[in-house]
């Protein structure tokens, strides 16, 4: 089968939409979350969205196969809080390792389930991906979360990058394809990630796997949380040889666009661009139909900025539908020729 590179080369691959928009569809309870197995857990559980991996693994199977069929070439585990800091929310650290692993494996089942089914795979695409995801944390490395006290940190840079080798770990022998450092907020946060992926891989002498790299623009100023601009972010993290780096979440493709332009300028790899489905309104909800969506990032891919193409909040499998649509027509976005010398 092909690798992902070879994918790359000839088309523009669709990565998945929301997870967390699909599963706020079933409506699930405080019982839903806790399932059997957590049902005297001390602590309230519903929106631990990472633990129905283990307490609903069908529906979370089920959002994926929704996804590939929608079209998606990459699809994300449900693993976006899955490291020890941010599960400390429920007291459930100890899980961080067995929640990737579950994650992963579920994944890649809704996958191979997927592809063994004519039925399902009508469009004869040959295969998918499974991206880890790897989110921001809950906690900043490069700010203090004390407004009396800049120099306070809640995190330290070896707490952060133990808790995502923890995190990789149970990904990588989860069997993903891909790891996906995505959302990103603060730089920093995402430098420990990549030296968890790059030490893990060293410790247990495994060949790499590519990786992703997404970071998010909060505001009109073009800059992330922590004050980088995009290019200050893109030389930040471009010694990890990503496969991929881009944009998501934050903003709706509207908004997103001149920065994904001045991306698809500077990059040396791959681009990326997955938007929210438009801004939320005033009750916290997307109202940008798929049609809309796709409208936007048809034209990304008739300019040559992108590779990879998708949706973050809001989105759903048929804004993802509507995106593999609108993008099929057009090349995928030449990797620049690089000089060696000056």
């Amino acid at each position: 089968m092909k690798t992902i590179q070879q994918c790359l080369q000839e088309r523009i691959l669709v990565i998945d939409g929301a997870m967390g928009t699909m599963i706020q569809r079933h409506k699930l309870t405080e019982a839903d979350y806790r399932g059997e197995r957590f049902k005297d857990w001390a602590g309230d559980l519903k929106g631990n969205n990472d633990l129905l991996c283990l307490t609903q693994p069908d529906i979370i199977k089920g959002i994926h196969k929704l996804y590939l069929e929608a079209g998606a070439d990459i699809i994300e585990t449900n693993t976006f809080n899955a490291q020890r800091i941010s599960l400390a929310d429920y007291h459930m650290e100890p899980l961080a390792y067995e929640l990737n692993f579950a994650a992963a494996k579920i994944a890649k089942e809704a996958v191979q389930e997927f592809f063994a089914d004519p039925a399902t795979n009508k469009g004869g695409r040959e295969r998918a991906f499974v991206a880890g995801a790897i989110g921001p944390l809950n906690k900043t490395l490069s700010l203090s979360p004390d407004v009396n006290n800049p120099g306070f940190r809640a995190l330290t840079f070896d707490e952060a990058m133990s808790a995502y080798y923890e995190q990789v770990k149970g990904l990588v022998e989860g069997g993903v394809d891909l790891l996906l450092i995505e959302t990103i907020f603060d730089t920093l946060n995402a430098k420990a990630a990549i030296y968890a992926i790059k030490k893990y891989f060293s410790d247990e002498a495994k060949p790499e796997l590519p990786i992703m790299i997404s970071g998010t623009i909060t505001d009109a100023s073009g800059r992330t949380l922590s004050g980088q601009t995009l290019e200050a972010f893109y030389t930040s993290v471009m010694h990890a040889k990503p496969l991929s780096i881009g944009l998501n979440c934050a903003l709706g493709a509207s908004e997103m666009r001149p920065h994904i332009e001045e991306l698809s300028q500077i990059a040396a790899c791959y681009t990326s661009a997955y938007p929210n489905a438009g801004l939320p309104n005033a009750m916290g909800e997307y109202d940008e139909q798929p049609e809309q969506t796709a409208h936007f990032l048809e034209e990304w891919a008739r300019e040559g900025f992108v590779n990879i193409v998708g949706g973050c909040c809001g989105t759903t499998p048929d804004h993802i539908k509507h995106i593999a649509d609108h993008v099929r027509q057009f090349k995928p976005r030449p990797l620049p020729v690089l000089e060696t010398a000056l």
